[in-house]
Formats: structure tokens, C-alpha cells, sequence
């Protein structure tokens, strides 16, 4: 079986914003009701990470947990950790009424840094979202221009946004024009 790659093959746009197309990770939806328990105590278990609220992103390392609706969690970890953690989803969820699906070929990641003023102007640029107020450990589901995406702010300084991985090209184009241009903020 052939290594997985990036959408973009690690892609780099060096500028005021530095916008990258990161290795390929593992991605994992699990839809279900997340006001049930043994959905997101499956979910602690398998990550060691604490369910966060609506709108919220739970990171250590590489892992992430996020809240993306009433009844859908994504849980992104490193690649080598795939087959471990659907295994231990699929044996931890036993008969609750849910979904796990493994999204990792069809999506890519990207991480944006840089100054936290330039980075929140860059996605002030293509995304209908209030950038002046937006919190770190908060994950936002939105357009981007015309594709769908979603993106948090782990730290300062710092987006991580995930997108379908064939608008992938598209998505990496209209954010190193939007860190180029003029400024907003």
C-alpha cells in the first residue's frame, strides 16, 4: 500500500502570514448525540481529551477534539494513530447509536502563522466571522469564499483550518491572496 500524502504535498506560502499544507493526519468523525455519554466518554477515552463545549476545540500535541454540532465530533490525531483509534471507538461506542467515519483522505489540514493581527485579518478576508472577537480554543464551521472549512486559533499567533480536501489548491490560493493584500484590521 502506498504512504498517504498531503493535499498539496506540503505546499508553503512564505509572506506576512506563512500558510502551510501540513502531512497527512488522521481525521475522524463521529456523529451521534454528544449530550450522550457514552458517546464522549468513547470519545475521552480514545483521545485523552475532554469533550469541549459547543463551538470548542480540546488540544494536546498533535490531537485534537473538536465540537463541530449538536450531534458530530472530529477528532484529529497523528496518522500512525488511525486504525487504533477507530477500533477503540467502534469497541468503546458498543451499541450507542452513532457513526464513526474516517475522513482523513477526504480532507486537508493547513496551519497558518504569523502576527496574530495579520492572521486574524487573512481570515477576516474570506470568512464571515467577527475576527476582532474571536477566542482561541474556539472552532468555527464557515464559508471560505465559496467552499466550506473550518478553523481555530489553538494559540496566538496560530489557525489551524481543515477543508475537503479536492478544494484543497483553492483553499491554499485565496488564503496566500488574503495575507498579501491590504489590511483590514
Amino acid at each position: 500500500m502506498s504512504d498517504p500524502v498531503s493535499a498539496l504535498a506540503g505546499k508553503v506560502s512564505e509572506g506576512p502570514v506563512r500558510i502551510e499544507d501540513l502531512a497527512p493526519r488522521a481525521m475522524i468523525t463521529v456523529r451521534g448525540k454528544l449530550s450522550d455519554t457514552a458517546i464522549t466518554e468513547a470519545l475521552a477515552s480514545v483521545s485523552g481529551l475532554a469533550m469541549p463545549g459547543q463551538r470548542g476545540i480540546a488540544a494536546e500535541g498533535e490531537k485534537r477534539l473538536a465540537w463541530m454540532g449538536p450531534d458530530e465530533a472530529l477528532l484529529i490525531l497523528p496518522r500512525a494513530g488511525l486504525d487504533a483509534a477507530l477500533s477503540g471507538l467502534t469497541e468503546k461506542l458498543g451499541s450507542a447509536h452513532a457513526l464513526v467515519a474516517d475522513m482523513s483522505d477526504a480532507r486537508a489540514l493547513f496551519r497558518l502563522t504569523g502576527e496574530d493581527a495579520a492572521l486574524r485579518d487573512t481570515i477576516a478576508k474570506v470568512a464571515p466571522v467577527d475576527m476582532m472577537r474571536f477566542p482561541t480554543g474556539e472552532i468555527r464551521r464557515t464559508r471560505l469564499a465559496q467552499i466550506a472549512g473550518a478553523f481555530w486559533m489553538p494559540q496566538e499567533g496560530t489557525v489551524e483550518l481543515v477543508c475537503f480536501r479536492s478544494v484543497a489548491q483553492y483553499a491554499f490560493d485565496l488564503l496566500s491572496q488574503a495575507a498579501v493584500g491590504p489590511r483590514v484590521f
